[in-house]
């Protein structure tokens, strides 16, 4: 089975994990993968910035109804949800979800919607429980489930939460998760 996504959810402490994780991953990934940040709302275009200098995969901030290209990395932009449709990404301004938009949530639960179990989904360090039901979702729709080990996390809540009532596939520390999406991705012949 080719996995169409992985979509990643992190909040405190999340740019510093997501410069480890990118900036292992090879130039030629072969899946999308689609990351929620939480940031404040009015937050300008430095996080791209800073994560694009440890990666050679493009990074951009989705604009709605841009196309999903496997290989690249799509940020959640500051106060809009992002959700996936077939082939594409949506984005909302629905109300928070977790007192966070975007939110961690509406992005898995959309991606588990509509991709089944073509999904990666990959929490991170973080201070809330958002994420928590959307990796649950990903998990029943046959997806894959991974979790940065909470001893490692800048901020455990996060992880912990989401491993509170999941029996997630994977627990990693930060430097295995990139090999681990690799591998994955490369032996299912993305």
């Amino acid at each position: 089975m080719c996995f169409k996504i992985v979509v990643v959810g992190t909040s405190l402490g999340g740019l510093s994990a997501l410069q480890k994780i990118l900036g292992n991953l090879p130039p030629h990934f072969p899946a999308a993968i689609a990351i929620v940040q939480h940031r404040h709302k009015e937050s300008d275009a430095t996080l791209k910035a800073l994560l694009q200098t440890y990666t050679l995969l493009p990074i951009q901030e989705v604009e709605d109804k841009d196309e999903i290209i496997p290989g690249r990395v799509y940020l959640a932009p500051p106060d809009y949800h992002l959700l996936v449709e077939p082939g594409y990404f949506a984005l909302s301004i629905d109300q928070p979800v977790s007192y966070a938009r975007p939110s961690i949530d509406v992005l898995f639960e959309s991606a588990a919607d509509t991709y089944g179990g073509r999904v990666i989904g990959l929490i991170l360090t973080g201070a809330n429980q958002d994420g928590k039901q959307g990796l649950k979702k990903i998990k029943a729709r046959g997806g894959i489930t991974i979790v940065q080990e909470p001893s490692t996390a800048e901020s455990p809540i996060m992880p912990a939460a989401a491993m509170a009532d999941l029996a997630v596939d994977w627990i990693l520390q930060l430097p295995e998760i990139s090999d681990l999406l690799v591998n994955i991705c490369y032996s299912t012949g993305n």
